[in-house]
């Protein structure tokens, strides 16, 4: 190999050590652990044909794996019209009637406006293969999104982005915390994870699949109000703050997985 060719290899392989660690900087709904739980845990409630039209689309791509991917484009350039899509941003202090109204009358670039587009047009049976692979994964994935109840905030409070706080002893924020940190501080892999949490009846399932997407939405606005409510600025949070809110964090993951099961049995079903 020459010197130049050398020098070539050296660059491209400084640059994907970058972007490894870049990554997990950037602010990712759930991070890859958590969108990997909730597409673990709608694996398991799919109808065999919702399976099997999924299938075709993913290939050996298991949902789990395919949550990601939005999160990961990021990097990319080409694709980052696609930031809007993650987080729905409305004003504060409104009731479960004034959500409703507000996101029907929405028409901003946002997760709950794309997930209605990509429901519509992923039963569009002439759409390309490449449209329905890019939009099968940002479906799972933003459904993921707004399960993270900092991803369905107030105007202005920009997810607990700019709420900072140390997570034992460790700089952080609360946007943060809640996307990773809670999570990783359980010690399990996604898959001992969802086994840990994934306890439903198929009332409980066939309740949380028919409420509506506006729904799902004020739920996590009202968890993120009293999230932000319940914190001070630079507190130290720890063990207590795990025992506090580990009950809420596996209830939103395993939810987020129910619904977006239902809603491929809907689109693929």
């Amino acid at each position: 190999m020459s010197s130049k060719q050398s020098h070539k290899v050296v660059v491209r392989n400084l640059f994907f050590v970058a972007l490894f660690f870049y990554m997990p900087l950037q602010s990712m709904a759930w991070g890859m652990l958590g969108h990997r739980i909730i597409g673990e845990v709608a694996s398991g409630y799919l109808t065999p044909e919702a399976s099997k039209e999924i299938k075709k689309i993913l290939g050996t791509e298991t949902i789990a794996m395919a949550s990601n991917w939005p999160d990961f484009i990021k990097s990319d350039t080409a694709y980052r019209y696609l930031n809007e899509w993650h987080y729905v941003d409305v004003e504060k202090g409104l009731n479960a009637n004034q959500m409703q109204g507000t996101l029907q009358a929405d028409t901003a670039i946002d997760a709950y406006t794309r997930l209605n587009f990509l429901v519509k047009q992923l039963k569009n049976k002439k759409l390309p293969q490449e449209k329905k692979l890019m939009y099968l994964r940002l479906l799972i994935h933003i459904v993921g999104d707004i399960h993270q109840p900092l991803h369905a905030s107030a105007n202005g409070s920009r997810g607990g982005n700019d709420i900072k706080v140390s997570w034992f002893g460790q700089s952080s924020n609360l946007h943060r915390v809640w996307d990773e940190q809670l999570i990783d501080y359980q010690q399990l892999s996604y898959t001992e994870y969802t086994r840990a949490i994934n306890f439903t009846t198929l009332a409980q399932r066939t309740a949380w699949q028919k409420q509506p997407l506006t729904s799902w939405i004020y739920e996590s606005y009202s968890i993120s109000n009293d999230l932000h409510d319940d914190i001070k600025p630079n507190e130290k949070l720890s063990y207590l703050y795990n025992f506090k809110h580990v009950k809420t964090l596996n209830q939103q993951l395993l939810k987020g997985g129910v619904r977006l099961a239902g809603l491929l049995n809907q689109v693929f079903g």
